[in-house]
């Protein structure tokens, strides 16, 4: 079966990936495969961190896609040749002052409601773990699974997997994307017996029933700081959270603090104001970060939906999607390649799955469909 996929983040390559794994003669379609959001990241592995009140379905599948990682990951080093930078040190959620220890206790007590892993710390058992955090803590959680994986070294892990196992890449965008056929901006035009549509932020025309569909994507910005770790440094070893601030170390050195979260459209500025934020709230949580070495300031943008839930299904005579993952596209990427897979090869889709399904926005183009159809 040939299988093009219109995107080449961190979903549209794990998809391919899998699906030249399980046989398909695969084509991804993307200007520059990896270098999107999926390049300016953190690469949290964060379902217990980011579980939300009324989030459950997204928590159940984040950590549906957690339990997959070290196993994904295995079988990545071996396809790709190369690390992909997956670690399992945990998590720290610090709290600053008494406030935001207070507003840790009803989120303590969700996250033991949803049956996940987590621990109320003092602030000395938060520093015994954690050595480098600033002595005026207050608190927090230890939340031993949320782990990362370096997204850099995972995009690039990814390539040479998809490269490895087959996969034609065509650097181009899809302009369209129909049910059995991709139409790239140049005007050359891709038969498939399956297409899938993961092109983040970016939405194509999308074809369903001989009809376009709107899926209410928007773009999220997002500004990170990477800085290296020099001889005076003191770096963390885990990633420790506070508030919408979060700090991730590499093992090669470097570290990520990131990110703001922005409704500007398709702006990817860097800002003097955002990067200051950042810097200034991370010295705070971890002082010894004043002597790192500045590396690098950036903007990615995030895909969202109007319930930041992610789009994973089949359209009603259109193509499969696997947009919209939000903040959790790396997180994600194991289980939304399954599923899609599973789609691709006509097999058992997972139920927690279920409550993604790309008809809940594109269900009023749907419903006039099925009515014109009627009459």
């Amino acid at each position: 079966m040939k299988v093009v996929v219109a995107g080449g983040g961190v979903i549209g390559l794990s998809v391919a990936w899998q699906a030249a794994r399980h046989g398909h003669e695969v084509v991804l379609a993307d200007p520059d495969p990896g270098r999107g959001t999926s390049w300016a990241g953190a690469g949290m592995l964060a379902p217990v961190a980011e579980a939300y009140f009324g989030e459950e379905a997204i928590t159940a599948f984040g950590m549906a896609a957690s339990h997959r990682w070290e196993s994904w990951a295995d079988e990545l080093r071996a396809d790709a040749g190369s690390d992909p930078g997956y670690t399992r040190k945990g998590t720290l959620v610090i709290a600053r002052d008494h406030d935001e220890l207070a507003a840790l206790v009803p989120l303590h007590e969700m996250q033991l409601a949803q049956q996940l892993r987590a621990e109320r710390v003092s602030a000395r058992e938060a520093r015994r773990i954690e050595p480098a955090l600033a002595p005026a803590i207050c608190g927090g959680l230890w939340l031993a699974d949320d782990h990362q994986v370096d997204n850099r070294l995972y995009v690039r892990a990814l390539i040479d997997a998809c490269g490895r196992a087959g996969v034609s890449f065509v650097h181009e965008r899809a302009a369209t994307c129909a049910p059995t056929h991709v139409t790239l901006d140049g005007g050359i035009d891709m038969a498939a017996d399956a297409v899938v549509v993961a092109t983040g932020t970016w939405q194509p025309v999308i074809e369903a029933g001989g009809e376009q569909i709107d899926l209410y994507l928007r773009p999220v910005k997002g500004q990170i700081i990477r800085v290296r770790s020099t001889n005076r440094a003191v770096f963390p070893t885990r990633t420790v959270r506070s508030g919408p601030i979060y700090v991730v170390p590499r093992d090669h050195g470097e570290l990520a603090i990131g990110a703001t979260a922005e409704e500007r459209g398709f702006d990817t500025t860097v800002t003097a104001g955002a990067a200051r934020e950042l810097l200034t709230k991370s010295w705070e949580l971890l002082p010894g970060l004043a002597e790192a070495e500045l590396v690098e300031v950036m903007a990615g943008l995030r895909p969202g939906t109007p319930d930041n839930a992610p789009m994973i299904g089949r359209l009603p005579g259109g193509p499969i999607l696997a947009m919209g993952h939000f903040r959790h596209g790396i997180l994600f990427s194991p289980a939304t390649a399954a599923a899609v897979v599973a789609m691709i090869d006509g097999g058992e889709v997972p139920e927690v799955v279920a409550p993604f399904t790309p008809e809940r926005f594109a269900g009023a183009t749907t419903a006039r469909r099925q009515a014109k159809a009627r009459t």
